[in-house]
């Protein structure tokens, strides 16, 4: 079966179509992961987006059991240079082809996704549509540029009301914005008492609930989409340790003063390299974001600098010099991708240990 894509300046390109017959409309972006397309398909943070692979051979080990970021993937379409019809590995338990049909995600192989990568690093993310070879394409390019992309992909993604993943260690409030389980997973090693929010929970909620912590997911889409989660983080800001990923980064530093824009083609993929500015040490680390916070709106903030990205010198850390919080604009709980910077959730843990101490000296002097 025949499949187009059709960029919005007129690119075309005609391939095999697999998994789901649909038609999709997004952003079209490419991931520089070797490894990990399950994860990558089922991250929120891609919602409504159609997701380049920029390596070539994709679905070689299957699908699993374990090792998905949500239930329902939110990923608007999936495009690989050549699609492994028989995967191999002892923990497969179907083919990629299958799990798209399952979850109804188009795909497309056997284009130059090596010429589709070049068009995104030269004009920047393009809308794209994914059709069946007998559309026109004049009048899917005609709707394609019309089209206006949606801007509610973290009401779309987020929980749509509180649970709790108990636990005995201190009680963390995950707010979740299109939060991967990798996140989850990490607070839950650390035995800590989770309490994951939807996006749009107040800050008066949030500490009716007593947290030890609040922990900021990431998420899809621009964080100025987002203005509940703004004025929560105001609310809370200074009363409770604060750490945030991705999006919750993003939104920690517009609610401190500081500004965010959005990058050309942005940072998707596993082999990132980010330096510590604070210890000299570089982590390569797993990221997926298309904005980024504007180095010039932090000089009248609060906030500092922590991380920077090697490879375009784009700020991937701040802490605020005035109260305990800090945040990271890549994904310390990986998956996929290497664990460098694991032990950012380890210091959270110290940050509340230290702001418990605090609270108790502060009690036992009164």
């Amino acid at each position: 079966m025949k499949r187009l894509l059709i960029l919005e300046d007129g690119t075309i390109f005609t391939g095999k179509g697999f998994g789901s017959e649909r038609e999709s409309i997004g952003e079209i972006v490419f991931n520089t992961g070797m490894t990990g397309y399950q994860e990558i398909l089922s991250d929120p943070s891609y919602c409504g987006q159609i997701v380049t692979m920029t390596y070539p051979l994709i679905g070689n080990y299957g699908i699993n059991r374990d090792d998905f970021e949500t239930i329902t993937p939110f990923t608007g379409g999936f495009i690989v240079k050549e699609h492994a019809v028989h995967p191999s590995n002892w923990r497969s338990e179907y083919s990629l082809d299958e799990y798209l049909k399952m979850k109804n995600i188009p795909g497309l192989a056997g284009i130059d996704t090596r010429r589709l990568t070049r068009i995104i690093r030269s004009h920047g993310t393009l809308k794209g549509a994914l059709c069946s070879s007998e559309s026109d394409p004049q009048t899917i390019l005609e709707k394609l540029r019309a089209v206006r992309l949606p801007v509610n992909q973290v009401e779309r993604v987020s929980a749509k009301t509180p649970y709790a993943s108990p636990g005995r260690g201190r009680r963390v409030v995950l707010v979740d914005y299109g939060m991967k389980h990798g996140i989850l997973r990490e607070l839950n090693k650390r035995h800590c008492d989770v309490v994951v929010v939807p996006f749009h929970t107040s800050a008066e909620e949030i500490l009716q609930l007593n947290p030890d912590g609040i922990m900021l997911s990431n998420g899809p889409g621009d964080p100025k989409d987002v203005p509940e989660g703004i004025e929560m983080i105001r609310g809370v800001l200074g009363k409770v340790p604060l750490f945030g990923i991705c999006l919750g980064h993003q939104l920690f530093a517009l609610a401190c003063g500081a500004d965010t824009e959005k990058m050309k083609f942005g940072h998707r993929g596993s082999n990132h390299p980010v330096k510590d500015l604070e210890t000299g040490k570089v982590a390569i680390t797993s990221q997926n974001h298309g904005y980024t916070v504007r180095e010039s709106s932090l000089e009248q903030t609060e906030l500092a600098v922590t991380h920077i990205a090697l490879n375009d010198r784009t700020i991937e850390g701040l802490k605020h010099n005035q109260h305990a919080a800090f945040t990271v604009q890549y994904h310390p709980e990986a998956s996929p991708g290497p664990e460098d910077a694991n032990g950012l959730f380890d210091q959270f843990m110290e940050l509340i240990e230290s702001a418990g101490k605090a609270g108790n000296r502060l009690c036992q002097n009164v």
